[in-house]
């Protein structure tokens, strides 16, 4: 793709939270090189100031792009979320301002799952306990409490990238999966889908979890559902930090009717490295916790630069917004001799007529035209002759309910 209308030597684009080189090297080679890196999270306050005069963000985890932020954007076209989830960002204040979001929620898959598997390991053999006991200068060599993987079985929470793929690891290693979905999912292997969330956990020698937070997970392993598992049991969470009530899980393993818990996400987290951290899960037997590292490898965080890079690229190069959890997903290649221009606006009845009135009442030729809404925005990306892209793009501009019109090449 050749030049865009807007020179890419004028999109500034700013990357946060230590973002993979990865993105930057994709970026430069689509031709954008006005990228400046910030290494950690930046509060609110900051990011409204660093963020005038923008186009595109990227950020991890840990920055909160909220109202303020976004209202403060005055040039934003897209933020990339270089993770898997999208909770810090407002999504719908990002609609209504008819700015994209990206993420990247298969990149990590296999990093997450990998760790899985030997949480499983490292908790059913109780290393945490030996390994302490080591360090402390005592030798805690037995076999009493410590089990193989094989035969047990493991109940997976949440049946989607990461889930299905514990499941395809898992019966690797000679385990029974069950799992729990809201929605029918496709078993790998021998799998069995359980309807019933409390059958699962009676079930299960070891429940992990890989849902999102929402208003159904929330504290979805409370104090009621740990009373459904095994004695003896094991938890993981490796999802999101407000699935699992972790003061219910700190009175089960004191109790013994947990046998050990591997946790990385948590309700509250430090901002950046080296900040003080508390849980109530600390300083317990057979506990593991780690920083929010489930898919932190050199492999994911490469992965996920390229991938949303790569569909920042495309919304920037030709208006593809497949991905986005703002604007409705449109994909169209380029076509020759015609200027490309994305419209977004309120979705209210009546702009697609309007917008092709007044085109056609100057007599100017449509080449190709593609709509897509959702509940709030309306995205229309519409190829013309090149000969009267200007005039038609003074045209767009001026229909009323019009969030953003931008000439992209």
């Amino acid at each position: 793709m050749g030049q865009t209308s807007y020179p890419k030597s004028k999109i500034n684009i700013l990357l946060l939270e230590n973002i993979s080189d990865a993105a930057v090297r994709e970026f430069g080679a689509g031709g954008y090189m006005e990228v400046q890196r910030l290494g950690g999270a930046v509060s609110e306050e900051e990011l409204m100031r660093a963020i005038r005069g923008v186009h595109v963000l990227g950020i991890r985890s840990k920055t909160q792009v909220t109202r303020n932020v976004l209202e403060a954007a005055d040039k934003l076209l897209a933020v990339g979320a270089y993770c898997i989830g999208v909770n810090q960002v407002d999504l719908k204040t990002a609609t209504e301002r008819g700015v994209a979001v990206f993420n990247a929620p298969h990149a990590n898959t296999r990093s997450v799952a990998e760790l899985i598997i030997g949480l499983c390991v490292m908790l059913i053999r109780k290393i945490a306990d030996k390994n302490a006991g080591a360090h402390r200068g005592e030798w805690l060599k037995e076999a009493k409490g410590s089990f193989e993987l094989r035969g047990k079985t493991l109940g997976i929470i949440g049946y989607g990238n990461i889930g299905s793929q514990v499941s395809i690891m898992a019966e690797a290693m000679g385990m029974q999966v069950v799992y729990y979905d809201i929605a029918t999912k496709l078993p790998h292997g021998n799998a069995k889908q359980i309807r019933d969330l409390k059958e699962l956990l009676k079930r299960s020698h070891i429940v992990t979890l890989h849902v999102p937070s929402d208003r159904t997970t929330r504290n979805m392993i409370n104090a009621d559902a740990i009373r459904s598992m095994r004695r003896g049991a094991l938890l993981l969470n490796y999802s999101r930090g407000d699935v699992v009530d972790l003061t219910a899980v700190r009175k089960s393993l004191k109790t013994g009717k947990l046998a050990g818990a591997a946790i990385d996400v948590f309700p509250a987290e430090p901002e950046k490295n080296g900040d003080a951290f508390e849980c109530p899960l600390q300083h317990l037997s057979n506990v593991i916790l780690t920083p929010h590292i489930g898919g932190s490898t050199e492999e994911a965080q490469a992965a996920i630069g390229t991938d949303v890079t790569s569909k920042l690229i495309g919304y920037l190069d030709l208006g593809n917004s497949e991905g986005s959890h703002t604007v409705p997903p449109v994909s169209l290649p380029p076509q020759a001799g015609t200027h490309r221009i994305l419209h977004i606006h309120r979705n209210i009845p009546g702009i697609l007529g309007e917008i092709n009135s007044r085109l056609s009442d100057r007599g100017f030729n449509i080449l190709g035209q593609y709509l897509k809404t959702n509940e709030e925005i309306g995205y229309v990306v519409l190829d013309v002759d090149n000969k009267i892209s200007k005039d038609a793009f003074a045209i767009l501009k001026d229909i009323d309910g019009t969030i953003r019109a931008r000439m992209v090449y």
